[in-house]
């Protein structure tokens, strides 16, 4: 997601999109140890995201 997206929503849906990329981080990790995640670089753009919508809740 791009910062300008991040940027148009309020407080509230960015906290609620935080808390989903966790969740779906932390699934992420869990099937690439078990070996079911073919696009290993969704985990890496997770991690971005998660930094961009932190850094805009700081502000």
């Amino acid at each position: 997601m791009k910062i300008i997206e991040l940027r148009s929503k309020t407080k509230g849906e960015l906290e609620r999109l935080l808390m989903d990329n966790r969740e779906k981080l932390r699934q992420l990790r869990f099937d690439l140890a078990a070996g079911k995640v073919k696009n290993v670089k969704e985990v890496h753009q997770l991690k971005k995201d998660i930094a961009r919508i932190l850094t805009l809740l700081v502000r």
